[in-house]
């Protein structure tokens, strides 16, 4: 009884998953079949698939798929690298979140594809610059989720631990770490959105392969039905990465649940 009740559970969560996306493609067909856009101007969802079938079989996508995933991995996790340390420093010392603070939200206004001259400039073409626009843009998205997490923790836990006599060190490492955990994760998650949706900034600077790339080398030949398989794969993938983010979030974070409970 128990196991038919989490295939039923499990093959509901599946069916709400999927049902957005049934009604995304029965728009898209009813779109392209009501004439109010140039059909010319919509493939069909069929020729999308076809073209997927097509370019997953020759090969193409997969190396397209791998370089951009490759490129955003190194480029995220250099920016958490660099984020979690810098968002605890700004968060623990108010003089250094006074200082930082302003330049922060300055750089992280700028869009990263305004860098890309500069980014040639001194990094050339190669995928150090690719991979450079992928870490700013993971960095300054994240750390501002780290930082704002330390500011928003209640001074009550610093203030017990400090009348039970911990130091500043114990008080970090042992209540202040702890409690940043899940924004830790949030900050994760957030990151990977931000480089997933500047992965084609990134892929301008002379990419020959990935999914910016081909949506880029697709656009000069107005192939559409590339062009939205190209966005439908950065997006699957975003998700698909994302989703297995959030469940290892929950396996982190139960204690926090039994906790609250």
């Amino acid at each position: 009884m128990a196991k038919s009740s989490s295939r039923k559970n499990l093959l509901g969560n599946a069916g709400w998953a999927i049902f957005p996306f049934v009604c995304l493609v029965g728009f898209w067909i009813t779109l392209r079949v009501s004439g109010l856009i140039n059909p010319t101007l919509l493939p069909s969802p069929l020729n999308v698939l076809q073209l997927f079938w097509n370019t997953l079989t020759e090969g193409d996508l997969l190396v397209n798929i791998a370089m951009s995933v490759q490129r955003v991995v190194i480029g995220l996790l250099l920016g958490m690298l660099a984020a979690v340390p810098v968002g605890f420093l700004i968060g623990w010392y108010k003089p250094v979140r006074r200082f930082v603070d302003p330049l922060i939200n300055f750089f992280r206004a700028l869009p990263p594809i305004a860098l890309i001259p500069l980014v040639i400039v001194y990094l050339g073409i190669g995928e150090t610059a690719k991979i450079f626009i992928l870490f700013y843009a993971s960095f300054f998205s994240a750390v501002i989720v780290m930082y704002e997490a330390m500011t928003q923790i209640s001074p009550v836990y610093i203030r017990v631990a400090r009348t039970l006599g911990a130091t500043d060190v114990e008080i970090f490492l042992k209540v202040m770490v702890p409690l940043t955990v899940p924004h830790m994760l949030t900050a994760l998650r957030v990151a990977l959105g931000v480089a997933w949706a500047t992965l084609v900034a990134s892929e301008l600077v002379a990419a020959q392969q990935g999914l910016g790339a081909m949506i880029q080398n697709a656009s000069a030949f107005f192939d559409l039905p590339r062009i939205y398989l190209g966005i439908i794969c950065i997006g699957l993938l975003a998700l698909m990465m994302d989703m297995a983010l959030r469940k290892i979030s929950k396996r982190l974070v139960s204690w926090q649940d039994k906790v609250e409970g």
